[in-house]
C-alpha cells in the first residue's frame, strides 16, 4: 500500500515539487561552505519528500547515531530563514488537501514534512514498522 500511496503522492500529491525543491534547496546551500550542513539534511529530506509513506522521520540519537554539536543552534538559524515560511507552505498543502476526502493521505503526508521544516537537522528518515 506505501508503494500506491508514493506513486500517486509523486505524481498527483506534490511529491516531485516537493523533492524538487528540498533538491535544489540543498544545491544552492551546498554552493555556500556556510550552508553545508543544511545542505546535507536537506538533501536527506528530499528523499523523504518524494516518498513519504512507510517512512517516519525520528531525531539522529533515536537510533544510535551522535548528533552533531551545535545542531541545536543551526536548527534555530533554519527556523528563522527558510523553516517558518516552509512550514507554512506546508501546512496550507496539507489543509488544502484535506478538504477533500481523496486528498488526506496527501494532506497527512504534507503535515509530516511540515514538522521536519520546523528543523531539519539531525532528522532520519527510517522505515515504520
Amino acid at each position: 500500500m506505501a508503494l500506491l500511496g508514493n506513486i500517486l503522492w509523486f505524481v498527483l500529491g506534490g511529491g516531485f515539487f516537493a523533492w524538487l525543491g528540498w533538491l535544489l534547496a540543498g544545491v544552492l546551500l551546498a554552493i555556500t561552505v556556510v550552508g553545508l550542513p543544511w545542505a546535507f539534511a536537506a538533501f536527506r529530506i528530499a528523499g523523504f519528500a518524494a516518498f513519504p509513506f512507510g517512512r517516519t522521520l525520528v531525531d539522529a540519537r533515536d537510533v544510535d547515531e551522535m548528533r552533531v554539536p551545535g545542531t541545536g543552534i543551526a536548527n534555530v538559524l533554519w527556523f528563522v530563514f527558510a523553516g517558518l515560511w516552509l512550514w507554512i507552505a506546508h501546512v496550507l498543502a496539507g489543509i488544502g488537501y484535506c478538504l477533500t476526502i481523496i486528498g488526506i493521505p496527501f494532506g497527512l503526508a504534507h503535515f509530516k514534512l511540515a514538522q521536519v521544516c520546523l528543523a531539519p537537522l539531525g532528522k532520519r528518515s527510517m522505515p515504520t514498522a
